[in-house]
């Protein structure tokens, strides 16, 4: 293999000095040693007292996370946020205890309390990464494939805003770790063909391929041949053999996957799960059962280091935060002073706050009281008209770009010879796509929307509810989500979908509890719901679109499509509207309950003129002008809605 060490920017050994080059000091092999030492026991100590974990895999990937944190990746744990540091996602996030230690030791603001702590309630570091809770985390994974798939959406990210704002600006790698479980989930095969298809060759994953599972040996259940399958997809393949260990070698061997870049790389590296413990190495029991006492003892005996929980020298831990913090500071100083004359432009702020230029939202359409839209088609004329002031906008669709209302009419597609065009034609790949849409929130700059039908959103959960706990900024749009879908029957009507969505969401309880009842809001009440959403994040589908249902306390003239109901903002007229649970699934009590909101609301807003009958058992009548909306005509159907307006 050529080693390409040198003529990398980021080469350890180099640092940046003005947007020139100079020698310095590395670590030294002996210090390189500890370190990998040092993150093998701390992979087995964690485990060791939280009595729970899974050290095996830790400690196999000992040398890669050591040497991607200190020779590889451009980061700078001073600023963990910035916008052109290179990505790093730990797909099989099982493995958590090895981010945490490299973290600790790269100087991310964990310390041995933290490790001590691990897998405990409140600590900072979880059974699995958690993005915005640990600083260095970039997206929650643990459900197997995940991390992959938020990976190529990321890489997606990196592509469309290096294109849109320049080199400068933008131009970084995203590394992803992967398992056997992450490769056997169906996920992995969706978001694989599509970073093939679009030749994202800034995305370089790393298979673990260790032969193990938790029940056992890998070749019980699957016998797949990993390589012939990512080159079938359109990846470099390069296959590492027995180099786990071998620091410069994987050293040379990334940086020949960053010399490749019309293509994503893969590298099968062939670990040892458990390595280097004399009793459990390449077993299942390493997987995933803590070791002993006396495992790690005898383990640490073979790595000549103290027996000791915890152990980390003062001196090594200076010297690694030190090199690594000396290398992030040259490189973000480096691209501060290449990068200024975009990242101080509005349209370069915007997309990195998630929001629009000044007066993005005076274009936004407006819409009579009484007049009747679908949602698909309020979220295309919104799409239309706020395009232009929404530079971080990218929409896609599951192969239903004129069904769902998400298409752009003013851009191109985003393909492998359009990095520019804010389209992404996902194809029938809704999982892929749920997973994408929260790698290329969670690395920033991007609005991302998806759109397919509300029944499809079954591909989509663990993605959805990944970006809800994440509070990933998407905009999952789901459309034909009635049952009355027509011709296409039952395989197509969403029944259950919207209450098993509202089971699963991070909301705040004052979000959930508008989800679920009806809503007379006065102009006061309208600023509170704005600052609710706000607070909420609008966590998984209960975003609206763009995940700006207002700002600043005004209202918007904006129908916010969220699965399962809406909330009309007209600021002309007063009006909410409001669809509410299923009516089929409404019992007499909560018929009760809505019915007594309704009228607790009006004692509460005189002037609201609405009148209240609540004798037909099941059902409501509401007063809006001179209509009378029948709320028992519609039980047939799957939702109620229920306007009131202000005198």
């Amino acid at each position: 293999m050529t080693s390409l060490l040198g003529s990398d920017p980021w080469s350890d050994g180099f640092t940046f000095v003005g947007l020139g080059y100079s020698r310095r000091v590395s670590l030294t092999a002996e210090q390189d040693k500890l370190a990998v030492s040092l993150i093998r026991g701390m992979a087995m100590d964690g485990p060791l007292a939280a009595n729970s974990g899974h050290q095996g895999t830790a400690m196999a990937l000992a040398p890669l996370g050591h040497v991607l944190y200190s020779r590889v990746m451009k980061h700078d744990p001073a600023n963990p946020d910035w916008p052109d540091r290179d990505r790093f996602v730990l797909s099989n996030g099982h493995a958590s205890i090895l981010q945490y230690s490299v973290l600790f030791l790269s100087g991310y603001g964990l310390e041995l309390d933290d490790l001590r702590n691990f897998r405990q309630w409140g600590s900072a570091t979880p059974g699995h990464p958690e993005a915005g809770h640990t600083a260095g985390v970039e997206v929650t994974t643990g459900p197997l494939g995940q991390g992959f798939a938020n990976a190529v959406g990321m890489a997606i990210a990196e592509e469309n805003l290096r294109a849109r704002f320049g080199a400068d600006a933008q131009d970084h790698f995203t590394f992803v770790i992967t398992g056997d479980g992450c490769l056997m989930e169906g996920i992995s095969h969706e978001a694989a063909s599509l970073a093939g298809h679009l030749g994202l060759g800034k995305l370089i994953c790393v298979f673990d391929d260790n032969h193990i599972t938790i029940d056992g040996p890998a070749s019980m259940s699957t016998g797949d041949d990993a390589a012939m399958r990512f080159r079938a997809y359109g990846w470099d393949v390069i296959n590492l053999d027995e180099m786990a260990d071998d620091l410069d070698g994987l050293e040379a061997a990334l940086r020949t996957a960053k010399a490749q870049t019309d293509k994503p790389s893969l590298l099968i590296l062939r670990s040892h799960i458990g390595g280097p413990s004399p009793d459990h190495i390449d077993t299942a029991a390493a997987h995933g059962n803590p070791f002993s006492a006396g495992d790690v003892t005898r383990t640490k005996q073979v790595m000549g280091i103290p027996d000791e929980p915890f152990w980390a020298p003062d001196d090594l831990v200076a010297a690694y935060r030190d090199h690594v913090g000396e290398r992030g500071a040259a490189a973000r100083s480096a691209w501060q002073e290449s990068s200024g004359s975009v990242t101080s432009t509005p349209e370069w702020q915007a997309a990195w706050t998630s929001t629009g230029t000044d007066g993005w939202d005076t274009a936004l359409p407006s819409y009579e009281v009484g007049e009747s839209i679908a949602t698909r088609k309020a979220i295309q004329k919104a799409l239309d008209a706020t395009y232009d002031n929404l530079p971080g906008l990218m929409s896609g669709s599951a192969d239903l770009t004129g069904s769902n209302g998400t298409g752009l009419a003013r851009t191109t597609a985003f393909t492998i010879d359009d990095r520019a065009g804010r389209y992404i034609h996902f194809g029938i790949r809704e999982h892929a796509m749920g997973a994408a849409l929260v790698g290329m929130a969670q690395h920033g700059g991007t609005l991302p929307i998806s759109g397919t039908f509300f029944v499809f959103s079954d591909y989509m959960r663990p993605s959805i509810r990944l970006a809800a706990l994440s509070g990933a900024k998407c905009c999952f749009v789901f459309t034909h989500d009635s049952v009355g879908v027509g011709e296409d029957g039952p395989t197509h009507q969403p029944i259950e979908h919207l209450a098993s969505l509202r089971a699963a969401w991070n909301e705040s309880a004052d979000l959930r509890r508008l989800a679920r009842s009806p809503v007379i809001a006065s102009e006061d009440q309208q600023k509170g719901l704005v600052a609710i959403a706000d607070k909420a994040k609008f966590n998984g589908v209960t975003r609206n679109f763009l995940g700006l249902l207002g700002q600043n306390g005004r209202s918007r003239d904006l129908p916010a499509v969220i699965a399962g109901f809406d909330l009309l903002y007209a600021k002309k007229t007063g009006v909410v509207a409001a669809e509410v649970v299923s009516a089929q699934a409404l019992t007499a009590a909560q018929m009760k309950s809505i019915q007594t909101a309704l009228r607790t609301s009006l004692g509460k807003d005189p002037e609201m003129t609405a009148r209240v009958d609540p004798s037909i058992l099941g059902g409501l009548k509401v007063k809006v002008g001179s209509k009378l909306f029948d709320a028992s005509l519609k039980t047939k159907l799957d939702q109620m809605k229920f306007a009131l307006k202000r005198a």
